[in-house]
Order: C-alpha cells, then sequence, then structure tokens
C-alpha cells in the first residue's frame, strides 16, 4: 500500500499538498501520513511557563493535524495516521521516513508567491538522498487542477 507523508501546518501549502496526497491515496488504495511538527523555543522561561509554552504549541500542532484528518476521513472513509514532533522540521522528517520505511512518497507543498519555502528548498536539495520520491505541489494550482492531476 502506499502512504503519502504530508507535513501539516496551517498554511495554504500545506492545504494544497494535503488534497494531493488525499486525492492519490483514494486513487491508489493508499493511505496519508499527516506529521505535524512543534518547533523548540530558543530562549528559556522559569519552567512552569517553558512547559505551558511548549505545550499550547503541541495542542495547536494537534488541532491542525486532526483537523485536516477529519477533513481527509469525511472524504475518504479512510482515517489518516497523525503523528505530532516537537524539534527542527528537516530532523524530524529525516527520522519520520526512517522510521517508516513504508512511506511511498514526501508530499510538500510550494509557496505560490516568493520562494518555495524552506522545506521544499531543503528537500527539493538533497532529494538523490531521500528514501522516496519528493512531490512538491506548486502553489497556485487551484483544487480542479489538483484533482485532474492527482
Amino acid at each position: 500500500m502506499r502512504v503519502y507523508l504530508v507535513i501539516m501546518d496551517e498554511t495554504d501549502e500545506a492545504l494544497r499538498a494535503l488534497r494531493f496526497a488525499s486525492r492519490r491515496a483514494m486513487k491508489t488504495g493508499g493511505s496519508v501520513h499527516i506529521l505535524a511538527l512543534v518547533q523548540r523555543e530558543n530562549f528559556n522561561a522559569f519552567g512552569a511557563i517553558q512547559a505551558t509554552i511548549e505545550q499550547e504549541a503541541r495542542d495547536r500542532a494537534e488541532m491542525v493535524a486532526s483537523s485536516a484528518a477529519g477533513s481527509i476521513f469525511a472524504e475518504s472513509g479512510k482515517m489518516p495516521v497523525i503523528s505530532v514532533r516537537t524539534g527542527g522540521a528537516q530532523e524530524v522528517i529525516k527520522q519520520y521516513l526512517d522510521e517508516h520505511p513504508e512511506v511511498a512518497a514526501l508530499v510538500l507543498g510550494a509557496a505560490a508567491e516568493g520562494g518555495p519555502g524552506p522545506l521544499v528548498t531543503h528537500f527539493s536539495a538533497a532529494a538523490g538522498h531521500l528514501p522516496c520520491p519528493l512531490f512538491v505541489v506548486p502553489g497556485g494550482l487551484t483544487d480542479e487542477d489538483i484533482d485532474r492531476l492527482s
């Protein structure tokens, strides 16, 4: 079974990538894994305050991922796998791919304007060393375009 890994956040790019991945999964009998990232804070506050800040960030990431999962379930009847992890995005994604050899493709969305974004830039440069293909969904595509291409 093909597994499509999508990095989920609150951007339009992530939603485009999720749409593409979920459509591909439906058409190929595959599934979707959603990975939500929580960045580590670069400052140290008092213990209780720091813990509260980190928990709020994790709760927000879980909410975004769960909302996205609900959309996929409503359309396909299949619930995606959801993971929320803390750390640097590139390292966490590489670790996830190492732990999940069943992932058939990493699906990222590029921004519609400006540069493609840090994850697309990093992983496209390292595409030859990834354990799976990298799909980059252009940010300028409409929902209809994505549906047609997937």
